[in-house]
């Protein structure tokens, strides 16, 4: 066994060593990079985690991240709500039904690589003009999850959409010669096949919705309290973060916020797993 490893290794190119020694310090480093961001941040914040940061309501003392915590799960909810079925069904849509190669479907394709690749800032102005001023809904929370919907629409929809073309068209035509219908394929062979794709979209959306700012600077405002309804203004964790650290007096308090929204993340991701595990086992 030793000795074949040795004559492998024998065997590579200088240009194979160049290769491999390129791929393993890349990773090395990003590794590197992200574990030393996640321990700043830890060694930073958590010494500065007290129960006043988890008080009800934020005043001036406590600084409290409660209402921020509160505000930022109704929104990932709510825009995922929107989002959600919005880009799986025109994913499915645009792979199943629509005919390959067709001008609709690249001009959908076009708009979504668009779409994806224009600053969030813009994605803020535009929710501010649009749904809070034409639409009369003002800077509120329905205001900011229909900006961010609308913002991570193209990345749900591409990676839906990738996921659902890699499924071999053997499925689709194994499930046809069974007696299905393209309905029942669809929902019960093709999609349940994707889920894993669908599922690493969504948590790629979940992590551009917490870590977002620019956006919701414009849409929903500044108000540091639990929401009353949707059209009450309120700041999510990331933005909770970025007022505590622009003010220059709560840097500490706002490197413990950090370290609840790492939290936050870690968990979401973690819940998402979970589920998409157990669609695998009731799949198989």
């Amino acid at each position: 066994m030793a000795s074949s490893i040795i004559k492998r290794i024998r065997r590579k190119k200088p240009v194979d060593w160049i290769r491999f020694l390129v791929v393993w310090g890349c990773t090395i480093i990003t590794i590197a990079v992200l574990l030393y961001l996640v321990i700043f941040v830890l060694v930073r914040g958590v010494p500065h985690i007290t129960p006043s940061l988890f008080s009800l309501e934020y005043t001036v003392e406590n600084q409290s991240l409660f209402p921020a915590l509160v505000t930022t799960l109704i929104m990932i909810g709510i825009i995922l709500l929107i989002a959600v079925p919005l880009g799986v069904f025109t994913a499915i849509y645009l792979v199943e039904y629509a005919k390959r190669g067709s001008k609709l479907v690249r001009m959908v394709r076009m708009t979504a690589e668009t779409l994806a690749g224009i600053p969030s800032i813009v994605f803020g102005l535009f929710g501010y003009i649009f749904f809070a001023n034409w639409l009369g809904w003002g800077k509120s929370i329905l205001t900011g999850c229909f900006t961010l919907a609308i913002m991570i629409l193209p990345l749900i929809m591409r990676t839906t959409e990738e996921s659902l073309k890699s499924i071999p068209d053997a499925y689709r035509e194994g499930s046809f010669s069974l007696g299905a219908g393209k309905l029942r394929t669809v929902f019960r062979v093709t999609l349940p096949s994707a889920l894993p794709g669908v599922f690493a979209g969504i948590i790629l959306a979940v992590g551009r919705i917490v870590g977002e700012t620019a956006a919701l600077i414009f849409t929903i405002g500044s108000v540091i309290k639990i929401p009353e309804n949707l059209f009450s203004q309120g700041r999510t964790l990331a933005l909770h973060v970025y007022q505590l650290a622009s003010q220059g007096h709560y840097r500490n308090e706002a490197y413990a916020t950090a370290v609840i929204l790492l939290i936050v993340i870690f968990g979401i991701n973690a819940l998402s797993t979970f589920i998409e595990r157990r669609f695998k086992q009731k799949t198989q």
